[in-house]
Protein backbone atom coordinates (compact mmCIF):
# COMPACT_ATOMS: atom_id res chain seq x y z
CA UNK A 1 0.00 0.00 0.00
CA UNK A 2 1.45 3.38 -0.99
CA UNK A 3 1.18 6.48 1.20
CA UNK A 4 -1.72 7.98 -0.72
CA UNK A 5 -3.82 4.87 -0.10
CA UNK A 6 -3.23 5.24 3.65
CA UNK A 7 -4.89 8.67 3.71
CA UNK A 8 -8.46 8.55 5.03
CA UNK A 9 -10.33 10.65 2.47
CA UNK A 10 -13.28 10.88 4.87
CA UNK A 11 -11.16 12.63 7.50
CA UNK A 12 -9.28 15.23 5.48
CA UNK A 13 -8.45 18.63 6.93
CA UNK A 14 -10.68 21.07 5.08
CA UNK A 15 -7.95 23.74 5.21
CA UNK A 16 -4.18 23.16 5.17
CA UNK A 17 -1.72 26.01 5.66
CA UNK A 18 1.97 25.76 4.70
CA UNK A 19 5.03 27.74 5.76
CA UNK A 20 7.34 27.07 2.83
CA UNK A 21 10.72 27.41 4.52
CA UNK A 22 14.25 26.48 3.54
CA UNK A 23 14.67 27.77 -0.02
CA UNK A 24 17.78 29.79 0.80
CA UNK A 25 19.44 26.97 2.72
CA UNK A 26 18.62 24.53 -0.08
CA UNK A 27 20.36 26.81 -2.61
CA UNK A 28 23.33 27.44 -0.33
CA UNK A 29 23.94 23.70 0.03
CA UNK A 30 24.23 23.56 -3.76
CA UNK A 31 26.45 26.62 -4.04
CA UNK A 32 23.72 28.75 -5.63
CA UNK A 33 22.14 32.11 -4.90
CA UNK A 34 19.00 32.25 -2.74
CA UNK A 35 16.83 32.98 -5.78
CA UNK A 36 17.89 29.58 -7.17
CA UNK A 37 16.17 28.03 -4.17
CA UNK A 38 13.02 30.07 -4.78
CA UNK A 39 12.97 29.02 -8.44
CA UNK A 40 13.45 25.38 -7.50
CA UNK A 41 10.55 25.61 -5.03
CA UNK A 42 7.99 25.99 -7.83
CA UNK A 43 7.91 22.22 -8.35
CA UNK A 44 7.13 21.74 -4.65
CA UNK A 45 4.28 24.24 -4.90
CA UNK A 46 2.88 22.59 -8.01
CA UNK A 47 2.98 19.08 -6.52
CA UNK A 48 1.45 20.19 -3.23
CA UNK A 49 -1.38 22.07 -4.91
CA UNK A 50 -2.16 19.18 -7.26
CA UNK A 51 -2.06 16.56 -4.50
CA UNK A 52 -4.28 18.59 -2.18
CA UNK A 53 -6.85 19.19 -4.92
CA UNK A 54 -6.82 15.55 -6.04
CA UNK A 55 -7.59 14.34 -2.50
CA UNK A 56 -10.38 16.83 -1.88
CA UNK A 57 -8.80 19.43 0.41
CA UNK A 58 -10.96 22.54 0.01
CA UNK A 59 -8.49 25.29 1.03
CA UNK A 60 -4.70 25.42 0.78
CA UNK A 61 -2.93 28.54 2.06
CA UNK A 62 0.73 29.08 1.18
CA UNK A 63 2.83 31.62 3.09
CA UNK A 64 4.51 33.04 -0.01
CA UNK A 65 5.84 36.40 1.24
CA UNK A 66 5.60 37.85 4.72
CA UNK A 67 5.57 41.47 5.79
CA UNK A 68 8.98 40.84 7.35
CA UNK A 69 10.37 39.57 4.03
CA UNK A 70 10.47 43.17 2.79
CA UNK A 71 13.55 43.54 5.04
CA UNK A 72 15.55 41.14 2.88
CA UNK A 73 18.18 42.42 0.42
CA UNK A 74 16.57 44.49 -2.36
CA UNK A 75 18.01 42.25 -5.08
CA UNK A 76 16.36 39.19 -3.56
CA UNK A 77 13.01 40.94 -3.10
CA UNK A 78 13.04 42.19 -6.71
CA UNK A 79 13.90 38.75 -8.01
CA UNK A 80 11.13 37.22 -5.89
CA UNK A 81 8.56 39.66 -7.24
CA UNK A 82 9.63 38.93 -10.83
CA UNK A 83 9.42 35.20 -10.12
CA UNK A 84 5.95 35.65 -8.62
CA UNK A 85 4.69 37.48 -11.73
CA UNK A 86 6.08 34.92 -14.18
CA UNK A 87 4.86 31.95 -12.13
CA UNK A 88 1.30 33.26 -11.81
CA UNK A 89 1.23 33.95 -15.53
CA UNK A 90 2.41 30.41 -16.34
CA UNK A 91 0.27 28.57 -13.80
CA UNK A 92 -3.13 30.19 -14.34
CA UNK A 93 -4.04 27.77 -17.12
CA UNK A 94 -3.10 24.83 -14.89
CA UNK A 95 -5.28 26.19 -12.09
CA UNK A 96 -8.22 26.35 -14.46
CA UNK A 97 -7.49 22.86 -15.78
CA UNK A 98 -7.62 21.53 -12.22
CA UNK A 99 -10.69 23.63 -11.28
CA UNK A 100 -8.74 25.58 -8.63
CA UNK A 101 -9.67 29.10 -7.57
CA UNK A 102 -6.94 31.60 -6.63
CA UNK A 103 -7.29 34.06 -3.76
CA UNK A 104 -4.84 36.23 -1.83
CA UNK A 105 -4.58 37.51 1.72
CA UNK A 106 -2.28 40.24 2.97
CA UNK A 107 -1.43 43.84 2.25
CA UNK A 108 -1.24 43.24 -1.50
CA UNK A 109 -1.44 46.98 -2.22
CA UNK A 110 2.22 47.11 -1.17
CA UNK A 111 3.22 44.75 -4.00
CA UNK A 112 4.62 46.11 -7.28
CA UNK A 113 1.94 47.13 -9.78
CA UNK A 114 2.89 44.29 -12.14
CA UNK A 115 2.30 41.73 -9.38
CA UNK A 116 -1.05 43.27 -8.51
CA UNK A 117 -2.14 43.13 -12.15
CA UNK A 118 -1.17 39.48 -12.57
CA UNK A 119 -2.89 38.54 -9.33
CA UNK A 120 -6.11 40.35 -10.20
CA UNK A 121 -6.19 38.79 -13.65
CA UNK A 122 -5.52 35.29 -12.33
CA UNK A 123 -8.15 35.63 -9.60
CA UNK A 124 -10.68 36.85 -12.15
CA UNK A 125 -9.91 34.00 -14.57
CA UNK A 126 -10.25 31.35 -11.84
CA UNK A 127 -13.10 32.81 -9.79
CA UNK A 128 -15.67 30.25 -10.98
CA UNK A 129 -13.55 27.21 -10.08
CA UNK A 130 -14.88 24.99 -7.29
CA UNK A 131 -12.54 22.03 -6.64
CA UNK A 132 -10.23 23.89 -4.26
CA UNK A 133 -9.27 27.43 -3.26
CA UNK A 134 -5.55 28.21 -3.32
CA UNK A 135 -4.79 31.15 -1.03
CA UNK A 136 -1.49 32.98 -1.44
CA UNK A 137 -0.42 34.93 1.65
CA UNK A 138 1.50 37.88 0.20
CA UNK A 139 2.93 40.77 2.20
CA UNK A 140 1.06 39.08 5.05
CA UNK A 141 1.54 38.93 8.79
CA UNK A 142 -0.81 37.76 11.51
CA UNK A 143 -0.33 40.95 13.52
CA UNK A 144 -1.09 43.08 10.45
CA UNK A 145 -4.24 41.04 9.87
CA UNK A 146 -5.47 41.51 13.44
CA UNK A 147 -4.55 45.21 13.43
CA UNK A 148 -6.39 45.97 10.20
CA UNK A 149 -9.44 44.09 11.47
CA UNK A 150 -9.45 46.16 14.70
CA UNK A 151 -9.06 49.39 12.72
CA UNK A 152 -12.01 48.55 10.46
CA UNK A 153 -14.23 47.63 13.40
CA UNK A 154 -13.19 50.75 15.33
CA UNK A 155 -14.10 52.86 12.31
CA UNK A 156 -17.56 51.30 12.24
CA UNK A 157 -18.03 51.95 15.96
CA UNK A 158 -16.95 55.54 15.35
CA UNK A 159 -19.52 55.93 12.57
CA UNK A 160 -22.22 54.43 14.76
CA UNK A 161 -22.84 51.47 12.45
CA UNK A 162 -21.56 49.05 15.12
CA UNK A 163 -21.68 48.98 18.91
CA UNK A 164 -18.71 47.94 21.04
CA UNK A 165 -20.75 45.07 22.47
CA UNK A 166 -21.25 43.75 18.91
CA UNK A 167 -17.56 42.84 18.82
CA UNK A 168 -17.37 39.10 19.47
CA UNK A 169 -15.07 36.28 18.40
CA UNK A 170 -17.54 35.42 15.66
CA UNK A 171 -17.95 38.96 14.34
CA UNK A 172 -14.21 39.64 14.55
CA UNK A 173 -13.40 36.82 12.13
CA UNK A 174 -15.49 38.58 9.48
CA UNK A 175 -13.00 41.47 9.45
CA UNK A 176 -9.90 39.35 9.02
CA UNK A 177 -8.46 38.90 5.54
CA UNK A 178 -9.52 35.24 5.76
CA UNK A 179 -13.22 36.08 6.17
CA UNK A 180 -15.28 33.24 4.72
CA UNK A 181 -12.38 30.77 4.90
CA UNK A 182 -12.43 28.14 7.68
CA UNK A 183 -9.54 28.12 10.14
CA UNK A 184 -6.74 25.73 9.11
CA UNK A 185 -6.84 22.34 10.82
CA UNK A 186 -3.27 21.52 9.79
CA UNK A 187 -0.14 23.66 9.48
CA UNK A 188 2.89 22.20 7.69
CA UNK A 189 6.26 23.85 8.20
CA UNK A 190 9.36 22.70 6.37
CA UNK A 191 13.07 23.14 7.30
CA UNK A 192 12.62 22.09 10.93
CA UNK A 193 12.02 25.56 12.39
CA UNK A 194 9.58 25.27 15.30
CA UNK A 195 7.68 28.55 15.18
CA UNK A 196 4.71 29.98 13.32
CA UNK A 197 6.46 33.16 12.17
CA UNK A 198 3.59 35.63 12.51
CA UNK A 199 1.32 33.52 10.28
CA UNK A 200 -2.47 33.31 10.79
CA UNK A 201 -2.12 34.07 14.51
CA UNK A 202 -5.85 34.33 15.24
CA UNK A 203 -6.84 31.55 12.86
CA UNK A 204 -4.43 28.92 14.22
CA UNK A 205 -5.79 28.77 17.77
CA UNK A 206 -6.50 25.04 17.39
CA UNK A 207 -4.42 24.11 14.36
CA UNK A 208 -2.38 20.90 14.45
CA UNK A 209 1.30 21.55 13.71
CA UNK A 210 3.43 19.28 11.52
CA UNK A 211 7.15 20.14 11.40
CA UNK A 212 9.49 18.42 8.95
CA UNK A 213 13.26 18.81 8.58
CA UNK A 214 12.82 18.65 4.81
CA UNK A 215 13.69 21.86 2.96
CA UNK A 216 10.78 23.21 0.91
CA UNK A 217 12.24 22.67 -2.62
CA UNK A 218 12.41 18.93 -1.82
CA UNK A 219 8.76 18.71 -0.70
CA UNK A 220 6.65 16.38 -2.86
CA UNK A 221 3.21 14.76 -2.88
CA UNK A 222 4.25 11.89 -0.60
CA UNK A 223 5.37 14.39 2.03
CA UNK A 224 1.92 15.97 1.99
CA UNK A 225 0.40 12.51 2.44
CA UNK A 226 2.70 11.92 5.43
CA UNK A 227 1.58 15.18 7.03
CA UNK A 228 -2.10 14.35 6.56
CA UNK A 229 -1.64 10.82 7.93
CA UNK A 230 0.04 12.31 11.01
CA UNK A 231 -2.88 14.71 11.41
CA UNK A 232 -5.40 11.88 11.13
CA UNK A 233 -3.71 9.96 13.95
CA UNK A 234 -4.24 12.81 16.39
CA UNK A 235 -7.17 13.39 18.71
CA UNK A 236 -8.64 16.88 18.32
CA UNK A 237 -10.28 17.70 21.66
CA UNK A 238 -10.77 21.51 21.50
CA UNK A 239 -10.46 21.75 25.31
CA UNK A 240 -12.60 18.70 26.04
CA UNK A 241 -11.45 15.39 27.50
CA UNK A 242 -11.08 12.19 25.48
CA UNK A 243 -14.03 10.72 27.40
CA UNK A 244 -16.29 13.60 26.40
CA UNK A 245 -15.50 13.03 22.73
CA UNK A 246 -16.58 9.38 22.88
CA UNK A 247 -20.00 10.10 24.41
Amino acid sequence: MNLKEKVDLNNLPKHIAVIMDGNGRWAKKRGGLRIFGHQSAITAVRETVEAAAEMGVKYLTLYAFSTENWKRPATEVTALMQLLVSTIRKETATLNKNNIRLQTIGNTSSLPASCQRELMEAMDLTKENTQMTLVLALSYSGRWDITQAVQRMAAEVGRGSMKAEDITESSFTNYLSTAGIPDPELLIRTSGEQRISNFLLWQMAYTELYITELLWPDFRKEHLYEAIISYQRRERRFGKTSEQLTK
